[in-house]
């Protein structure tokens, strides 16, 4: 049994500590936890849509084909979008104003943008574009910056000094990060089809639409259907998207997109969003030089924070927790499901098809299915952050452990005791890495998941846009941003104080 020299314990204690803390919060937070069953025999419901999953129905195949075509073209043309902004951001990130921008523009999840550009663009293929393409830019422009900064900088110091940005930065600098900004635009289409298929719970004409629909209806094998050409979308998508044939998937896209029948945009729905609906009501109606206007508009201010804004901010942060907890959980037990040298070959080839499923499952489209079992409260988006998340980080943690292989002793013991005595001291930094790395994306998700109904920041954003009240959704999504950034420093201070900062970067951003 390996011994623990005083340095690395010295090191170690601070790094477990951090991880207790959040577990005793996690157990702290579990009695004001909306964590209700419905009335309705959860296993009697689970029991029926299993039936239907195991017999789908591909009656509807023709149908179902032309929606994932559609769920493709929407996912496709919105990484083109995103990528290509992000990629003319990239060279400014460094600026604060721009940066601040991409913080603030991914920060906002991709229904959330849906739902906001409906009210502009209606229910069209522009919406579902620019919903994945906005957040996107964000991300892309921070990871294609990080990739610059990683870079070998004697290239650009070797060239002449008069030479003008744009050829350093396409002669010096691009040729060295290409092959890493294809490699992590492929991983974000992955991401993009999970997004595209949430764009369906909104109305969009995607995967997510047929499976709202048939759920619906208690038609389980056409569930059962919907989820087994998504997952083979999925599963199949290095073998169909190479980069040789990238341009006229973009074309067929466009074109397959521009047959949709949707509504132009109009100039005066634009000029009317920004001029009038996000202008708080009090302000929008009153006279800006009275003081009763500013009486009425603080009035406003209140209610929308003590009565939502501060409610849905508890709950949200509630589900994160909890959701943070489970997930670091679920990849502790599941990372090494998926390495032949604890479970053999046999046992990791089935570990390895159980963490595909968990991970490629979005979020959203995970809490639906368990609301239809659980009912509606937060334990559906406790499960559904924590076993996606926990997912994938513990298909990460695999990944990084395969290696460890070559330097274990010829005497190295077998199964429990070489995961908890050789595997996971190693990678244990890498874990931590991870957890803070998901932490800013559980809180995000877990706002997004009030739109079922969950008490989070998204049931009062839905709830403002149903009542076309824009001037509060706006308002209640100001304060998810501002959170969510917060989130971000916290986690990063975390990784810097805890000697965190130089692992799992890459890895953490190549997943969604």
């Amino acid at each position: 049994m390996p011994s623990i020299t005083a340095e690395a314990g010295a090191g170690l204690r601070p790094r477990i500590s951090i991880a207790l803390a959040f577990l005793f919060l996690a157990i702290a937070l579990l009695p004001v936890a909306d964590l209700n069953v419905a009335g309705h025999d959860p296993w009697a419901e689970l029991g029926r849509m299993a039936t239907g999953l195991l017999s789908p129905d591909f009656a509807a195949i023709g149908y179902l084909s032309y929606t994932a075509a559609l769920t493709v073209a929407f996912a496709i043309c919105g990484v083109a979008v995103g990528a290509g902004a992000g990629f003319l951001l990239t060279p400014l990130y460094h600026i604060l104003p721009i940066r601040l921008f991409c913080v603030a523009i991914r920060s906002i999840h991709e229904l959330f943008w849906a739902i906001l550009l409906m009210q502009i663009t209606g229910l069209s293929a522009t919406t579902g574009i620019l919903a994945i393409a906005i957040p996107y830019a964000g991300i892309f422009a921070k990871v294609f910056s990080e990739y610059l900064d990683e870079a070998d900088p004697r290239p650009v110091r070797s060239i002449p000094a008069r030479t003008d940005v744009i050829s350093a930065f396409s002669y010096a600098r691009l040729p060295l990060v290409l092959q890493e900004f294809g490699t992590y635009t492929l991983y974000r289409l992955e991401c993009a089809l999970r997004s595209s298929a949430v764009l369906g719970f909104v109305g969009l004409p995607t995967l997510g639409f047929q499976l709202d629909t048939f759920f619906k209806q208690g038609m389980y094998g056409a569930v059962a259907a919907v989820l087994i050409i998504y997952y083979l979308l999925i599963a199949t998508m290095r073998l169909w998207m190479r980069w040789p044939l990238a341009p006229l998937y973009l074309l067929a896209s466009i074109g397959f997109l521009a047959s949709l029948q949707t509504p132009p945009m109009a100039a005066g729905m634009l000029r009317r969003f920004l001029t009038y609906d996000i202008v708080p009501a009090p302000l929008r109606n009153g006279d800006l030089s009275q003081t009763e206007t500013w009486q009425r508009f603080g009035e406003w201010l209140h209610m929308l924070t003590f009565d939502q804004a501060l409610p849905g901010l508890a709950a949200t942060m509630i589900v994160a927790q909890l959701a943070l907890v489970l997930a670091g959980i679920v990849a502790l037990i599941g990372f090494p499901l998926i390495l032949p040298l604890i479970v053999g070959r046999a046992g990791a080839w089935a570990g390895h098809i159980g963490l595909v499923i968990g991970r490629s499952t979005p979020e959203y489209m995970l809490a639906y299915v368990l609301l239809q079992i659980f009912g509606p409260s937060m334990l559906p988006a406790i499960l559904a952050l924590g076993l996606h998340n926990g997912a994938i980080i513990a298909h990460l943690m695999g990944h990084q452990s395969r290696h460890l292989s070559k330097d274990l002793r010829p005497d190295a013991p077998k199964g429990i005791n070489l995961y908890a005595w050789e595997v996971l001291p190693r990678i244990y930094g890498n874990f931590l890495a991870l957890c803070f790395y998901r932490w800013e994306i559980i809180v995000r998700e877990s706002a997004i998941l009030g739109l079922l109904g969950v008490s989070t920041m998204g049931y009062y954003i839905g709830t403002a846009i149903q009542e076309l009240r824009t001037d509060r959704a706006i308002f209640l999504l100001l304060v998810t941003m501002i959170v969510t950034m917060v989130i971000d420093v916290i986690s990063k201070r975390c990784r810097t104080s805890l000697g965190l900062d130089g692992l799992s970067s890459h890895a953490s951003t190549n997943r969604c």
